[in-house]
């Protein structure tokens, strides 16, 4: 089970380093680099200035193009940043959805926690989504502009998610997104008491703990903001309008509320919130927007796992955007634990993380 330990970086700065069985260790430290193979040439370049990996495929084409902006999960603090690097799960499903849909891939390597915090991630993906749907950007790379997606998983489809409802509404953003694809994506920062966060509080992967402090390292090295989310009295009192938004008596289906009862917010200080206010911002929790901001969207594919204390966020987002009449497929995996998605490379090689992978890059296909 993960669990989370201090480290330091010769500056100051203290944050999440994730401890995890030698079954696991790989989801950190296995990087790789970029190799083409037969099927897809890999590069490492920059859009904007920020990295990225370009995964281009081989197969000749006689039209244009389609293309996936792929933005990687980690807590925000896991992932390649800066040198160029990808976690081989990673970088094996770019390479299979680039070979698959003959699709290109674009995996945004943003700034990582904690040497950088809320809104750096953010802004460095929208930079790279912003640069790459420019028309003269979409020509040299040979995509149709009417077939692009934006995808990711845990905190990579909290920024996905976060992207998406931005360009909607970006005047300077001519070409726009055709799908999202959000994979058991973390979307609210409100309610740390779920019923998914109290059902899968210790399961393996992401324990309730390790998701909370990813949540605070998000904002801020000071222990305060974690210790009030851990409690859950981290939000102001003034703040009380947000709680609609993730009210999940009225946004789960009865199946998922199972014999939890729905409790009254209990308010944090005052405190927290003006020195910390990106948890409170919808770029950081994309179901604080009002439902006016979420019309725009396009269609939507949402993939959840039944043991994922992350589960009710998409599920509760998909109720939303159901309910404002936007199109959505929601993917519910009982079987699954958060990051199965990793689960394609040796050594967990797991026939579940290979289906759930295939019914994802299915429905890109039909959809893109």
């Amino acid at each position: 089970m993960l669990q989370c330990l201090s480290f330091s970086n010769g500056k100051g700065l203290r944050g999440p380093q994730c401890d995890l069985s030698l079954s696991h260790l790989y989801l950190i430290i296995e990087y790789t680099a970029p190799i083409s193979d037969e099927n897809v040439t890999v590069t490492d370049t920059k859009f904007n200035n920020v990295p990225a990996r370009l995964y281009m495929p081989r197969k000749q084409s006689s039209g244009l193009k389609r293309a996936v902006i792929y933005i990687h999960g980690g807590g925000w603090c896991v992932g390649g940043s800066g040198k160029y690097k990808a976690m081989e799960p990673y970088d094996l499903l770019s390479r299979w959805t680039a070979n698959k849909l003959n699709a290109v891939v674009v995996s945004v390597e943003y700034r990582l926690a904690p040497m950088y915090h809320f809104p750096v991630q953010f802004e460095d993906v929208y930079t790279v989504v912003k640069f790459f749907l420019q028309n003269s950007v979409l020509v040299q790379y040979g995509v149709d502009p009417n077939r692009i997606c934006i995808s990711g998983d845990s905190a990579g489809g909290n920024l996905a998610a976060a992207v998406a409802q931005q360009v909607c509404y970006d005047l300077e953003v001519k070409v726009k997104l055709k799908i999202q694809a959000l994979l058991y994506p973390a979307l609210q920062t409100l309610d740390l008491d779920l019923p998914s966060y109290k059902d899968n509080e210790n399961k393996p992967i992401l324990p309730k703990s390790l998701m909370v402090r990813f949540w605070s390292e998000y904002f801020t090295t000071d222990v305060s903001l974690q210790e009030a989310m851990a409690s859950n009295k981290h939000v102001p009192a003034e703040s009380s309008h947000l709680f609609r938004f993730v009210n999940w008596s009225n946004l789960l289906p009865e199946k998922f509320k199972k014999d939890h009862v729905y409790a009254s917010p209990i308010y944090g200080s005052s405190m927290l919130g003006k020195k910390y206010p990106g948890f409170l911002d919808p770029r950081a929790a994309p179901l604080l927007v009002e439902d006016t901001k979420l019309l725009g969207l396009p269609v939507t594919y949402v993939l959840t796992c039944q043991h994922d204390v992350l589960r009710d966020d998409g599920i509760m987002y998909v109720s939303r955007l159901r309910e404002v009449g936007i199109e959505v497929i929601h993917d519910h995996i009982e079987d699954a634990i958060h990051g199965v998605l990793m689960f394609i490379t040796s050594p967990t090689d797991l026939a579940l993380g290979h289906r759930v992978a295939n019914k994802y890059i299915e429905w890109l296909n039909i959809n893109l």
